[in-house]
């Protein structure tokens, strides 16, 4: 399996790969940067926390992933979770978005998440991805511009995965995510 990086013009472009978390950086291939986000950063009973993993969903031998090691086990409202910038992406009217996920069944792991794609306007897509499972798999979701502000769709801003404590369960666990592409089918 490969991914075309969209540098050429529009027309040749079949999808950009943003990033697959090889470099073992919190940037993406495009320079933009990722990283964990916490909703109630002084409560200690939560949190979110990024690692690399030597573990890529399409079997690299020096590929990597990132891990998130989520906890949203508090007596009060939690949620946390990863973003990732997509202000330089050059995938406005594209209207799928991929991604490769797992659950690591030694720590225990979510079989759902949220997903959040925003638009430059604060326009936002929500998506729940379930039935993750402790194998890699790819994830496709179809981008409708209706989601967004004014019912077009703007430039993206943000990739984000949120854990929750009504719909993350159990409450935390380990979830590794790969190679984060956009496409137009």
């Amino acid at each position: 399996m490969s991914f075309g990086l969209a540098f050429g013009t529009r027309a040749q472009t079949e999808s950009v790969l943003i990033t697959d978390f090889d470099k073992g950086e919190k940037t993406t291939i495009l320079g933009e940067d990722f990283n964990i986000w916490e909703g109630f950063p002084n409560d200690l009973t939560q949190g979110c926390k990024l690692k690399f993993a030597n573990d890529d969903a399409l079997g690299k031998e020096n590929g990597k992933s990132i891990r998130l090691d989520y906890d949203v086990d508090s007596p009060n409202p939690a949620y946390n979770g990863f973003w990732l910038k997509l202000s330089k992406a050059p995938v406005a009217n594209f209207t799928t978005l991929s991604f490769y996920v797992k659950g690591d069944a030694a720590q225990g792991f979510t079989p759902k998440i949220k997903i959040e794609l925003k638009d430059k306007n604060r326009g936002k897509a929500n998506f729940f991805v379930e039935n993750i499972t402790d194998k890699w798999q790819k994830i496709s979701l179809t981008i409708d511009p209706r989601s967004f502000s004014e019912n077009q769709l703007k430039p993206f801003e943000e990739f984000v995965i949120v854990f929750d404590d009504v719909n993350s369960r159990p409450k935390s666990g380990r979830i590794l995510i790969d190679y984060l592409v956009f496409s137009r089918d």
